[in-house]
Order: C-alpha cells, then structure tokens, then sequence
C-alpha cells in the first residue's frame, strides 16, 4: 500500500497487482468534511494522480471523518476564493476514464451528495441518511445536485428532497445507491467486495449525465400540483420556487443544458436578500452559544434529575424536553388532582405523537417512567436542578425560591421560567444567588426551539456554562440574555402590541393590520395573535405596569376595554374577532370598530385612513428601536443573539433573518428617519414612544449596520 497526503485529502493505492490496484481517495477535514478549497484542490490532484497510474483500475472517495461530508463551506460564499469551483471538480469525477465509486461512511449533505452523484457507482449502509438542504440557506444546489439526483432518484423523489432539504434515508433511495448494507460496520469490507466485482465486471463507467428521464414519469401537473402543495409553508421563500424550475430544467432540457440553468437559477439565489438573510440566520444560531460569560475551564454541574415547581401547561411541557432526553423528573404540585391532571396531560401529549407514529408505543411508556410526582417540597433534596413554572406573580415566585433554598441540596441549580419579572428579585429570596438563573421557555415548552437564558447579577459562570450546555441537550436553542423587564423578547413585543392597538384607535381595523403583519410574514398578525393566546394576558402585565403607562391614557385601551367586556380572546368565542364554535377563524366584528371609535371620540384622536406601509412602519421598527436600546445596555450581547430569540420565539421570518438583520437589509437610515417622521407627525404618541435609540442614530448617521457593531 502506498500512501500520500495531500493537506484535506490523502491518497493511498491498495495494492492487488496485475493493475487491479484500487485508489483510496480520503477526505479528512474535520470537524465535517466541508468542501473547502484545500479539498477541492486535493481532490483534483488525487483524481488525477489515480487516472495517470496504470496500475490503478478504479478510484474509491470516502471520508476519515464520521461524515462523509458536510457539503459547501458557507464561510467561503463572503468573498472566499472559489477556485477551483466545486462543478469543477465533479465534471472530473465524472468523465473519469476509470470507475469512481462512492463510499459513504456516513451522512452526506449538499455539496457532499453532489460529488456521490456525479460517482459512478455509490455505496453505503442502510441508516445513513442523504439530503440537499441548501434551500435551507436561500440557495439551490449549485454544483448539479438538481440535474443528477432527478436522474437516479426520479423526479418526484428529486423534487421533495431539494424543495425541503429534508434528509433521507439510503435504503428509501434504491435508484441512488448500487449497493446498500444492512450494518455500517461492515461497509468497508463489502464496499471493496464490490469495488472488485466492478473491477473484474469490465470496469463498466456509468455516467449519471448520460442517464434520460423519461418525461411521462414527470408531467406538468406534477410540479402544479407541488407548488401549490408547498404553497403555505414556502410563503415568502425566493428558493424553493428556484429549486421546482432547476428539476424542471432536468426534465426538459439535455444534461449541459441543464446544469447552465441551474447556474443562472443559483445565481439568482445567491444574489437574493432572502438569501442573504438566511445564511445570516445561519450563522447567528450558531453564533447563540459563544459566549463570554465563561471558557473552557469553566467546570459544568451534573444534571442527573431535575425537578418542576408546576404540572400545568408551561410545567409538563418543560417536563417533557428533560424526558425525551432521557433525564428523570419530580413534578411539584401543591395538590394530587392537578398533579394527576397534569401527568395525564402529558400522557396524552405522548400518545398522540404516537398515534401520528413520531414516537412508538414503548417509548411512550419509557419517557412516562422518567416522570414522578409529589405534593411535597422534600422530595426535591436531591434534584441538580429546578425549574419553577408557577403564577408570574413576585410574591409567589420568591414563596417558591424561599422553599426551595430551605430544601434543595448545596450546588443545585434553581431556575425560574419567568418571562417578565425581575430575576435578581427572584434571587434575593434566597441565600445562594449565584445559583440563581432564569430559563424562559417558550409555549409550548416541548415544541418551541428557543430558550432564553437570564442571567442574574449574581449568577456564577458554571450555573450559566451548565444551563447553555444542557439546553443542547434537551435540544433547545439557547440565547443568553441579561435582566430588564420581559428580557429581550417579551421587551420588544411590547411597543409590537402597544402600536397595533394604537393603529385601530387611529382608525385601522384588526383585519387590515393583522393582514399587513401576515404579508410582512409572520405567522399571524397581532391581533389574531392576542386572540389565540388570550388579551387577559397582556391586560394583567398592563395591570402590574400601570406607573410605567399611566402617562399614555391611550396605552392599549380598546384591549382593556374588550377585556373588560368578557371578549378575552379564542377560548371566550370573542376577542379582536368573533369565532364560531369549534373553529380558529378570526371574523371581523364590526362592534369592535365601533368600541374603536368610541374611545376615539373619547380621547380626541382623530381617525384617518392608514397606509399599508405605515402600519407595517409604526408595528416593526418600534421593536427594531427597542432591539437598539437591548444592544446599549447589553442585555443582549449581540444584535444576531436578537434574532435568533425573533425567529425561533415569535415567529419572524427566517426570510428576513430577524428583525435586526431585516434593519441592516433596508438600511439603519430608512428606520432612523420613520422614527423621527413619526416622532413629530404623531403628536403627544410620538414624543412619548418614537424616540430613536441613540445607537440607532449613530450607527445611521455613520452609514453602519448592526452587524458592524
């Protein structure tokens, strides 16, 4: 055997004489085999040197790493060295004079599938899983991945995966792979069995490009019919309607052909701001979990049982992430019947992701085994962490803290899920503070990703390294934040309401602004939204607020008044809108206008009719403003930390990256100038809630973005 390393790839010839010798070609740049330059270089050098040696009969690429490769590197796509490109390389690959095979050791992702599709043969083991998730950074696969995988998978398969990027597993992809085995401990040894049958077969070149699709299996209704199959979800999207015209091309157009159109169509992408947006959102998530608060010699605390103060919705939901991990849980109830109820909520939670066959009818039974329950504060002396999920009232939160700090053994982490209130607060009712940190899930705590970590005046570095780590693990996204009221993301939603319900006092209708918000891309506007998750909610913070409004007699006072009549929302059939019985659609109320009207006439604010961009204006730089303010006092750390917390916590278009990256976009100035216009043109209102952030004035005035900072 010889062996020569060439930087990312190295090279080895396994020996099997009468020029019969096989070229090992291995991928080795860690930590996921990104398609760097200095692979692509080594791989045109290794496929060469194999080409240019007679004793070589066939060339294998696989990897050294536990991926086969992790697809692009998306660092590069800021001004990095693209030479030579990626369809470079594959072109090589597949007019190779000698067989090239494929063998994936494990997950092959975007660029990583491309270069297995333009092999000659592909091998694997059945789990593995295989995808295309470009669309998922505004793109399309750039590098043939939309020519190719139609021609071996067929067309329908081709298009669910590239629209998607939802990976799939090799053995539901038979048309792709020539041999797929059962165990992957075996791979290597029967991928070389193979290799040599190829081999002593004649050696025969199967070239993906020269493959047909026969149009009949791909008639224009099957791409009608997927588009307005993905009509819902892909709303807002530049690349996923990108990704339907690159497969079509495959269908109707020769191979060359169709990898031009799929050049312009990925230029088109890449030239989008949706794009931009997405690969911004990208590394922002990532981004999330670098921190300064500690390093790599901060220690971490075991947590081996944690303990919830609160069976109901937000407590059994918390309850169910540290299950499904694996992590067994005492749930506190004051009383056995709600304790029950609660258990039994999350029993029937189970079951019907089993009926939707997510989960199987044992794991069902295993994740309900992790969860105990008790009406007593003693039995939490030997949890690592606690989590009170109670009213969000002080006075009952320091109760709690109180109990817990007389119970909980030395070192245990005490975390409240507090969305507004005053950590620090929280933490004097203790003697530990240092213990103290806030973990704000999001409802419904077993389905939203997002996580806000808060931590206290006095939270020390390993509570915070522990609780970021362990949200990994409970498969959170962990943002961490500092203490304001309603941190960042409650903080910021609070001028989102405060305008909405301004703007109808103005003389806009719920149907006209929410309609503006939906088109925007949120998932509902905010009036819809008040109604699904009850105005009561917003008017009690309102309640416990008042020395912070009072001089705002016009503070949300059509949600005051609809409370005040009983029309809390969905679960009273009444709100912003009515709703018949049984259903979730909003109707326009006209005695909402009217109620509208009447508080009007009653403060003297003149109704008008209101543009589509001011609504839009008046509702999302506020929150941009407010998002400024955040960054100045360092509550949040970073302006990308902002918009993952939009994103992942209140549905804000990924499209848009968030709204700080959404500011950067249209540009500091254009936010800075409707803040001032609407300043001065709004009176009273506007003096007292749209005055600029002096950073945003700043970075404007200096032509720099949030990003800069």
């Amino acid at each position: 055997m010889t062996q020569n390393s060439m930087q990312a790839v190295a090279y080895e010839v396994l020996e099997q004489g009468n020029n019969k010798n096989v070229a090992l070609v291995w991928m080795q740049n860690p930590p996921v085999n990104a398609l760097s330059k200095s692979v692509r270089v080594g791989l045109i050098a290794a496929i060469e040197q194999a080409l240019s040696d007679d004793s070589v009969a066939a060339i294998v690429i696989s990897s050294k790493q536990t991926l086969f490769s992790g697809g692009a590197d998306i660092s590069e796509f800021s001004g990095g060295d693209f030479e030579p490109p990626l369809p470079k390389v594959l072109d090589l690959i597949e007019n190779a004079s000698k067989p090239v095979i494929a063998v994936l050791n494990g997950p092959a992702f975007g660029g990583g599938l491309e270069v297995a599709l333009s092999c000659h043969y592909r091998v694997t083991f059945a789990a593995n899983k295989v995808g295309l998730p470009e669309v998922n950074l505004g793109i399309l696969p750039g590098a043939g991945g939309t020519q190719r995988l139609p021609r071996l998978a067929g067309v329908a398969q081709a298009l669910d995966m590239i629209v998607s990027g939802r990976p799939v597993a090799a053995k539901k992809l038979p048309g792709v792979f020539d041999l797929v085995v059962e165990q992957a401990e075996s791979l290597l040894n029967e991928a070389m069995a193979f290799c040599n049958k190829v081999i002593n077969d004649g050696a025969i070149i199967k070239r993906t490009s020269e493959v047909t699709i026969d149009p009949n299996t791909a008639p224009a209704e099957l791409f009608t019919q997927y588009r307005q199959g993905i009509a819902k979800q892909a709303r807002g999207f530049f690349a996923p309607e990108r990704c339907i015209q690159a497969v079509e091309a495959a269908v109707s157009l020769p191979f060359l052909q169709g990898l031009d159109r799929e050049g312009e169509l990925f230029m088109e992408c890449m030239a989008s701001k949706e794009a931009r947006a997405q690969q911004h959102f990208f590394f922002a998530e990532r981004a999330a979990s670098h921190v300064k608060d500690y390093d790599k010699t901060t220690p971490t605390r075991d947590i081996r049982k944690v303990g919830i103060i609160g069976a109901g919705t937000m407590g059994g939901g918390i309850a169910m992430n540290f299950a499904n991990a694996g992590i067994p849980v005492t749930m506190l109830e004051l009383k056995q019947d709600a304790l029950d109820k609660g258990l039994a909520l999350i029993r029937k939670n189970y079951e019907n992701s089993a009926k939707k066959g997510k989960l199987s009818l044992a794991q069902v039974e295993e994740r309900m085994a992790l969860l105990g329950g008790s009406t007593s504060y003693d039995d939490l002396s030997d949890v690592d962490l606690v989590i009170e999920a109670v009213f969000e009232k002080m006075s009952v939160k320091q109760e709690v803290f109180k109990s817990l700090d007389a119970v909980c053994k030395p070192g245990a982490i005490l975390a409240s899920n507090t969305s507004t209130l005053d950590l620090d607060e929280i933490a004097a009712a203790t003697t530990r503070p240092q213990d103290v940190i806030g973990l704000h899930f999001f409802s419904p705590a077993n389905v939203m990703k997002l996580l806000e970590v808060v931590k206290g005046e006095k939270t020390s570095a390993d509570v915070i390294k522990t609780t970021m780590m362990m949200a990994k693990k409970i498969n959170k996204v962990a943002v961490l934040v500092g203490v304001c009221f309603g941190f960042v993301g409650n903080r910021m939603i609070e001028s989102y309401g405060r305008e909405a319900n301004r703007l109808m006092l103005e003389g806009a209708n719920p149907e006209h602004v929410d309609k503006v918000i939906y088109d925007f891309g949120m998932p509902m506007g905010p009036f819809t939204m008040g109604d699904m998750a009850g105005q009561d909610i917003g008017y009690f913070v309102r309640q416990s607020r008042q020395e912070f409004i009072k001089h705002d007699p016009s503070y949300c006072v059509i949600a005051d008044r609809l409370v005040e009549q009983g029309r809390v929302g969905l679960k009273a059939g009444k709100g912003a809108y009515l709703y018949a019985e049984g259903s979730r659609v909003p109707i326009p109320d006209p005695a909402v206008t009217a109620i509208a009207k009447q508080e009007a006439e009653r403060l003297g604010v003149e109704q008008r009719n209101i543009s589509d961009q001011e609504i839009l204006e008046r509702i999302i730089f506020p929150l941009i403003n407010e998002g400024a303010l955040i960054l100045e006092e360092g509550i949040a750390a970073k302006s990308s930390d902002i918009d993952v917390i939009y994103v992942y916590g209140y549905g804000f278009p990924v499209y848009r990256g968030g709204p700080m990256q959404y500011a950067d976009e249209i540009g500091l100035k254009t936010v800075y100038d409707a803040m001032c216009k609407y300043r001065d043109e709004l009176g009273e209102h506007g003096k007292n809630w749209f005055k600029p952030a002096p950073l945003l004035k700043k970075l404007a005035e200096q032509g720099k973005r949030f990003s800069d900072l």
